[in-house]
Parts: C-alpha cells; sequence; structure tokens
C-alpha cells in the first residue's frame, strides 16, 4: 500500500459526469485522486483486508467503480458483486463474513419491505459490519426503518465525479439526522455565499454553497479549461453548487442544489430540462414542466405535467421518453393541464403546478 502522496498525478481515469445542467464532462482523476480518498475512508470507516465489500451498484461511477472496486483492492480486501440488486442474495453474501454493504436509498427502501415481509433475510444484514449510503440523501423514515429492523444505523458519505468522497461519517460516531459527516482525513470544507464570500457560520441552519479543497479534487474537466476555471479557483477550492449547513464539529448537512431542476430519482441524478426537452420532441405535446415530487420507493419520483394538441395516454408520453433517454428518466407520473402557471415574464412558476 502505498503512501498517496509519492503516486503519480497524472491522468489515470476519466468519469463523466451525469449532465444534468447541459452535456455530461468528462472529470479527469489522477491515481493520488483515488487514493487519497479511499485512504480517508479506510481511517473513517476502519475499512481493512478483513473487510469483504458487498454491493449491487454499476460499475460506471464513483459509488460503484471506485469506493466499491477500487477500494477493495486499495485495502487488500474482497469484492463481492451483484449485477443486479436481490435482497436475499445481498443478506446470504453479508452473512458469510465481515462486511460492508454500499447501497443507494432506493435499495435501502426496498431491502425494509422485502424484510417486513420476509424476517429471515435480516440475519445478513444484522451481521454486516458497515452499512454504506450514498448517491442521495437517505430518508429518515427509511433510516429508522433499518435501523429497528437491523439494530444498525446507515451511515451517510458525500461526494461529487470531480471530488470523489469528500465527507464521511466515520463507523464509531453516532450519525445525526441528515449529516453526511465531517470531511474525511486531508479535506477541507467551507460554505460561501453568492459571491463566494466564506459564511462562517455553523449553527446547523445558515445555508451556503459548499466549497471542498484537498487531494482528491480533480485535475479538470477533460478538454474544457473553461468549464474547470467556472469551479476551482486559484486557491483549490472546488465549488460544488450544492446548497449545505455545517454543524460545530464540522459535520455537513447537504440540502439541496443550487440549481432548482435537480431530482434525484432511484440514486440517478435527472434534470428536469432534458426530460421536458424529450416530451416536447412528441408530436402532441405543445409545453411540458417536469419536477421532482417526494416518493417512498425512489426518494423522488419524476413527474410531468404537459399541455397537449389532442388526448395522449400517459404510458405513451412515458415510454417515449425512456426509449429517447432511458427507462430511469422516464416520468413516473403524466399529468395533462389545460396550461401551465406562467409569470409575468412567461416563465412556468414550478411552486404552483397543482401536487
Amino acid at each position: 500500500r502505498a503512501e498517496f502522496r509519492t503516486i503519480d498525478q497524472k491522468p489515470t481515469l476519466i468519469l463523466y459526469t451525469s449532465g444534468t445542467t447541459g452535456l455530461p464532462k468528462g472529470a479527469v482523476l489522477s491515481a493520488q485522486n483515488i487514493a487519497a480518498g479511499l485512504d480517508g475512508l479506510a481511517t473513517a470507516w476502519r475499512w481493512s483486508r478483513q473487510d469483504t465489500v458487498v454491493h449491487a451498484l454499476p460499475l460506471f461511477h464513483v459509488h460503484g467503480l471506485v469506493l466499491g472496486l477500487f477500494g477493495s483492492l486499495r485495502n487488500g480486501g474482497a469484492l463481492h458483486w451483484f449485477p443486479r440488486f436481490e435482497p436475499r442474495e445481498i443478506s446470504n453474501a453479508l452473512a458469510r463474513g465481515t462486511t460492508m454493504f454500499f447501497a443507494v436509498p432506493t435499495m435501502y427502501h426496498r431491502l425494509a419491505e422485502a424484510a417486513e415481509r420476509e424476517p429471515e433475510l435480516l440475519a445478513g444484514f444484522r451481521h454486516a459490519r458497515v452499512l454504506v449510503s450514498g448517491s442521495a440523501a437517505l430518508p429518515q423514515r427509511d433510516q429508522q426503518r433499518i435501523e429497528a429492523l437491523t439494530g444498525r444505523r446507515v451511515i451517510e458519505r458525500y461526494g461529487m465525479t470531480e471530488t470523489l468522497i469528500t465527507c464521511a461519517v466515520r463507523a464509531d460516531s453516532t450519525p445525526s439526522a441528515g449529516s453526511v459527516g465531517p470531511p474525511i482525513d486531508g479535506m477541507e470544507a467551507k460554505l460561501v455565499d453568492e459571491q463566494r464570500h466564506d459564511v462562517t457560520a455553523r449553527d446547523d441552519s445558515t445555508l451556503g454553497e459548499l466549497a471542498v479543497r484537498g487531494p482528491t479534487v480533480f485535475l479538470g474537466y477533460l478538454n474544457r479549461p473553461d468549464a474547470t476555471a467556472a469551479v476551482r479557483d486559484a486557491d483549490g477550492w472546488f465549488y460544488t453548487g450544492d446548497i449545505a449547513c455545517m454543524r460545530d464539529d464540522g459535520s455537513v448537512r447537504i440540502v439541496g442544489r443550487r440549481a432548482t431542476d435537480l431530482i434525484k430519482c432511484g440514486g440517478y441524478k435527472v434534470g428536469a430540462g432534458e426530460v421536458e426537452a424529450a416530451l416536447l420532441e412528441h408530436p402532441l405535446v405543445r409545453e411540458a414542466a417536469v419536477v421532482g415530487r417526494p416518493d417512498a420507493d425512489l426518494g423522488e419520483k419524476i413527474v410531468a405535467y404537459v399541455v397537449t394538441s389532442a388526448p395522449v395516454e400517459p404510458s405513451e408520453l412515458q415510454g417515449f421518453v425512456a426509449k429517447l433517454l432511458s427507462p430511469h428518466k422516464r416520468p413516473r407520473e403524466v399529468h395533462a393541464v389545460a396550461e401551465l402557471p406562467r409569470n409575468a415574464m412567461g416563465k412556468v412558476v414550478k411552486t404552483l403546478l397543482p401536487a
């Protein structure tokens, strides 16, 4: 296990962002970025070669690839990966040894539902040493259900494609509601206002944009120096676009995106604008507005409001979007309305859309 500061800082990995506010950008990461993040998590979670990581996450983003696969290799442990999330298979794997389970909130919700029907599934999850949730906020109701069922509290962490994981609840701590923990070793975090001036309050209520600095921050966007300069300053601070508050102990609570149209559905980040654009490709759709609504299973569900030139079945529009974009970006509900609420400038006022 090499000391990360001696590892080559040349480009090692390119991961593409989800492209919620534009085309995806290639985040260029070095071996040092990856090693620093994994070593910080090894300390926070007491992650060692004795651990077997179990997960069913896709191997194309930070959570599944870097944490799950690279983390297991870095720490000398084992990985048991499943191409599909099946509660019984996961439970059986967790029961085989000292383990860590990585999942997104939707998986924990489905796990809780399955365990309430089949209590025998709980044996494996009660055996797990650490339960980790990421990619979106874990609803407190599901946190409480998992804790009641397994006797273990799920710990959360926070990061981005450009920074890997920067904050994490420590395995030996008692997590507080909504916390993604303090910065991992070697990382710094602060809040800034709209002019990027420091916000010094640590009262768990004063909001600001979260900025992070340290060895996990990426080298830059592939062939996009303009985009890199927009989010990283000369002092090395990366401005995440996430709105958060901080506590006296340095832990962070994320409250949402600076951009208002980000929907986190089933562990995926979906931009409302791209779904609206897809709907407008349908010949019968005249206007469209898309929002995220709370959902017990998905965290948030994609809900579309459409003005059409003739009646059209919701299922037709759902299938149309799924084909044009991808299935997980389809609206789970489609409501036909006579008109969309607009302000004096003609912009849609989404807060006025019917619940």
